[in-house]
């Protein structure tokens, strides 16, 4: 079954056109990563998805309900998360999540035991009574996400979800899409976050310039983009990316302590490297290759821009 459908939606503003006959399918129980870089049209994208936006032309679909036609019908199959929290500051936790669930048609007995659920899962029902003005950011992304799950949507959106969270506030998150998705349940998710949507999603979008790029699950989209390999490498000191340069290495990164030599010969550059760590008396700490990543795919896609 499709969950989410958009048949050739076009919108502008102005002069720029944000978003270029874009179609996108997306069945039921999927986790489905939309990538792109800044100004791609990856939020502009969702907001007409949701409905925020009207589409200039082109249809959307939410669980074969037109998101123009019947917005209310489509809308009480979805919850959003916006890029930016959608909480109540003067509001308790709990009072948020309530306040939401009344929206839907949920309240007294009912909302209260929904409210107290939630809050548990989000580890905050300790903080229940307290005002979310006072909630770390990723604090109040958690009961942003309770409160757009209330209602047990079919379809969860959820814009940029941990740009700037911390690691406690993102493993929350990311546990609570992998629950949703073993409910068999539909996961929509805009980031800027490639490791991110290689590990979560079952399939990935890429928008660049407003038109969709390709859309593929991860291991097909980095299997197709090319045969390079990469090693990363640390020394026991810090080591500089001109003695590793080379004909057979096409570019180098550095990673913290890390270097990382992308190549299409991982042999000849491993001996190298040992070779380079011999002359200069570098002992080698950690030595690793990985086959052709998503960013990869995601910078070739893209023309190279993050």
């Amino acid at each position: 079954m499709t969950a989410i459908l958009a048949d050739c939606i076009n919108k502008k503003f102005g002069d720029l056109q944000a978003v270029k006959n874009v179609s996108l399918k997306v069945d039921k129980g999927t986790v489905f990563g939309f990538l792109g870089p800044n100004g791609a049209g990856k939020t502009t994208t969702m907001r007409v998805l949701t409905g925020i936006l009207r589409p200039d032309s082109g249809t959307v679909h939410i669980n074969g309900l037109d998101i123009v036609k019947d917005p209310i019908s489509a809308k009480k199959n979805f919850g959003v998360i916006p890029e930016n929290s959608s909480v109540y500051g003067d509001l308790t936790a709990e009072e948020n999540i309530l306040l939401t669930g009344k929206f839907y048609g949920i309240s007294g007995r009912e909302g209260k035991e929904r409210a107290e659920e939630l809050l548990d899962t989000m580890g905050l029902l300790d903080r229940r009574d307290s005002p979310v003005k006072k909630f770390s950011k990723g604090m109040k992304q958690r009961i942003s996400i309770a409160s757009a799950i209330v209602h047990n949507p079919e379809i969860l959106f959820l814009d940029e979800p941990t740009e700037g969270l911390d690691i406690q506030s993102k493993k929350m998150i990311y546990k609570t899409i992998n629950d949703i998705r073993k409910d068999g349940r539909t996961v929509f998710i805009t980031t800027h976050n490639i490791e991110e949507a290689n590990n979560l999603c079952g399939v990935v979008g890429i928008i660049n310039k407003g038109s969709i790029v390709s859309v593929d699950r991860p291991e097909v989209l980095k299997s197709t983009s090319d045969t390079t390999r990469s090693v990363e490498v640390s020394f026991n000191e810090e080591a500089e990316k001109g003695w590793f340069e080379s004909d057979l290495v096409s570019r180098i990164d550095s990673y913290g302590d890390k270097l990382r030599l992308y190549t299409g010969d991982t042999d000849s550059v491993i001996k190298d490297i040992t070779k380079v760590a011999a002359e200069r008396k570098l002992t080698i700490s950690s030595l690793n290759t990985s086959g052709p990543s998503l960013e990869e795919t995601f910078l070739k896609l893209t023309g190279g821009s993050l």
